[in-house]
């Protein structure tokens, strides 16, 4: 039964290797990749020569999968500088995830041209920030893209949010938070 399921896991990862070597393959100088992360999903531009600029944090993520302190307190509207702007080799990022090219968002907004999109990315490598709901790397591949900072994550989550009755900044459950995240 262990080979059985190790030989399983070989051959998932080969397969996920085989579709991540042809997206790569496949991907145009700004194209945006979305790298599924389980409960979020991490944003990408690709700059050619199979590197990528992101908003990235420790883990090669704006955000781990886990509500840690400075998403709580981004939650609250608070700013911070968990995250930095990033050019990185495509293999470095895509981990264990499943790549996808993402361009979806042209069907609501016009992208720039190509060397405008890798422009923009290739400028802003180094600049710090984070706010899971603001300014997230959704919002800035998509600014990247369209300059525009658009995410479809951080919509869904206030929405949520809202349904739970808990507004965003004036709210003193989430003010409260944000605080104390940062005292």
């Amino acid at each position: 039964m262990a080979k059985s399921s190790a030989f399983k896991s070989g051959q998932a990862s080969t397969e996920l290797r085989k579709h991540n070597e042809e997206l790569l393959d496949e991907l145009e100088d700004g194209d945006l990749i979305e790298f599924p992360r389980g409960v979020y999903s991490h944003w990408a531009v690709y700059v050619g020569d199979g590197y990528v600029v992101h908003l990235a944090g420790d883990e090669n993520d704006g955000i781990n999968a886990q509500m840690n302190p400075a998403v709580i307190g981004s939650l609250s509207g608070k700013r911070n500088n968990k995250a930095t702007v990033r050019k990185d080799d495509f293999w470095d990022v895509v981990g264990d995830s499943r790549a996808e090219k993402n361009n979806s968002k042209d069907r609501r907004y016009k992208p720039r041209p190509k060397k405008e999109i890798v422009r923009n990315a290739l400028e802003s490598v180094g600049k710090v920030g984070y706010n899971l709901l603001e300014e997230n790397c959704e919002h800035f591949a998509t600014w990247c893209r369209y300059e525009l900072a658009v995410s479809d994550q951080a919509n869904a989550i206030k929405m949520l949010l809202g349904a739970l009755g808990l507004g965003l900044r004036r709210n003193p459950i989430v003010e409260f938070l944000g605080q104390a995240v940062f005292q």
